[in-house]
């Protein structure tokens, strides 16, 4: 990345529970940024929803805020843009407007049509095709959902004025005043795409119900994606770079090459294993995704996906009100020397990799009257160890033996949490300095995507260690610890809605 006037990076963080704005010089050092708050709307139990007009305009503010702190806009080279995926918006061809609800990835409200398609044996020619299983976790349910319940949605649908995407392709259609596409990797994670191919598939969509015409186009995740409406920063800016949150990070950690492996502790928890350029099929209940596409050459990870990890502590402070600051949590953990046997399975929306148990719900289990906030506190943190070392153990099934792990996302700076983690993985880990790594990750797409990076090889070198954390537990406590949460698994299986779920 070479440095002239007019070479930072902006990058636009549109994430589940707020928007970033970062400018990126070209070492990877943060410039400026901003964010704003984005509010979660829950109207039925397992529903999740976002106003899209609330996304639009809180990214907008953020951009402006951030490009001022930089200079100007006279300093940006281009635009980054990276996502909460599988998130899915509708709004009108003409004017942008939305026309209902973002229903989040979170949500739940299409199991039953997930399960289905399972009971129609649609499943393993699904996952052949698209690298993932039926979930609603992922967009085509969603998008099926709202053509047959909003009737403002259908109704746009049959006269042709529906547009319909992921986070990314509507800032995309806002920012540019009408370009309607999507980079590989959010494609990937819709249950409508070849992953071999990187194209939508009739098959897949007509299984859904769904009309392609409606999708954006999948384009690369570097090059030429559209340029900005000059009315938004005084002067077009070049949109030079796009991939889903969870790609974004894993090429902020420098997690280029096959083998390295990344975790990012958000509201969810995500794993992402690089496995080079040919597409991996997991047999113990990973995903395969597109990791970057550029030159129409796509590159491929295994990922493993946690649903609730930070939103486990806003749970802890918002609903419970066991704390009042996030923060709070690294002093309560340590002022006890155990949980005392209590365990949280943190299955507020099902759970995530490897179960795919959507119906299930979160359990607190082992209180005593000895029980106190702080060993809820900590089972709560313990319980981001746990769900960790339940995918590392299907990754290694799957063929992939990490020597260790990069992590990054809000709960990242918890240094016992973090210790917790190199313990129960019996691993090291690394976290660096720059921790908004999936900002820098849609900075560096973007570079490379206006020619200021030779390639995104080229970004693990940005890269710089922070801390690391090696393991100091011994095995028996470890096996013991891990024995204690695979009981309490199982006992949230047991109370599972309906019961009915494959294990």
């Amino acid at each position: 990345m070479t440095q002239s006037s007019g070479d930072f990076l902006l990058a636009l963080d549109e994430g589940t529970t707020s928007t970033r704005a970062v400018v990126f010089d070209s070492g990877g050092r943060i410039v400026a940024s901003a964010g704003r708050p984005l509010s979660q709307h829950y109207p039925q139990p397992g529903w999740v929803e976002h106003d899209p007009r609330e996304i639009w305009d809180r990214t907008l503010d953020a951009a402006r805020e951030a490009i001022a702190a930089a200079g100007g806009v006279s300093t940006i080279a281009a635009i980054g843009i990276t996502n909460q995926r599988e998130t899915v918006v509708f709004w009108h061809r003409r004017t942008g407007e939305p026309l209902a609800p973002a229903i989040v990835w979170q949500d739940r409200r299409t199991a039953d049509l997930c399960q289905q398609l399972r009971d129609a044996g649609h499943e393993p020619a699904v996952m052949a095709r698209t690298g993932l299983p039926l979930d609603p976790y992922f967009s085509a349910s969603k998008i099926a959902w709202g053509l047959r319940h909003w009737p403002a949605v259908a109704a746009a649908a049959r006269a042709g004025d529906l547009a319909v995407g992921t986070v990314d392709s509507y800032l995309l259609y806002r920012l540019t005043g009408g370009v309607h596409a999507t980079d590989a990797t959010n494609a990937s994670r819709t249950l409508l795409a070849d992953i071999e191919r990187c194209q939508w598939d009739t098959g897949l969509a007509d299984l859904f119900g769904i009309d392609l015409d409606l999708l954006p186009r999948i384009t690369d995740s570097a090059g030429e994606l559209g340029s900005t409406l000059p009315v938004l920063f005084g002067r077009p800016l070049p949109i030079r770079g796009i991939a889903g949150d969870q790609q974004a990070a894993a090429i902020g950690q420098g997690c280029v090459r096959a083998g390295s492996i990344k975790a990012t502790y958000g509201t969810g928890c995500f794993v992402l294993a690089h496995v080079g350029a040919r597409p991996v099929l997991s047999a113990n209940r990973l995903l395969s995704t597109v990791a970057w596409r550029i030159n129409g050459q796509p590159c491929y990870a295994l990922e493993g996906s946690i649903f609730v990890a930070g939103s486990a502590v806003q749970w802890l402070r918002d609903k419970v009100g066991l704390v009042l600051a996030a923060g709070e949590t690294e002093a309560l953990a340590r002022s006890v020397t155990s949980t005392e046997g209590v365990y949280l399975v943190p299955a507020f929306v099902g759970l995530g990799a490897p179960h795919w148990r959507p119906s299930v719900r979160g359990l607190l289990t082992g209180l005593t009257f000895g029980t106190t906030r702080a060993h809820i506190v900590r089972a709560c943190l313990e319980a981001m160890s746990y769900q960790t070392a339940d995918l590392l153990e299907a990754f290694r099934a799957d063929g992939v033996e990490p020597a260790g792990l990069r992590i990054d996302g809000g709960m990242a700076v918890n240094d016992w949490m973090a210790q917790d983690l190199a313990d129960m993985l019996d691993m090291t880990v690394e976290r660096p300095q720059v921790t908004e790594t999936t900002a820098l990750g849609a900075a560096a797409l973007a570079a490379v995507g206006a020619g200021l990076l030779g390639s995104i090889e080229d970004v693990s070198r940005l890269w710089r260690l922070d801390r690391a954390f090696h393991p100091l537990l011994d095995a028996s406590t470890r096996h013991h610890r891990l024995a204690g949460w695979r009981q309490a698994v199982a006992q949230t299986f047991a109370g599972e809605i309906g019961n009915d779920q494959p294990a």
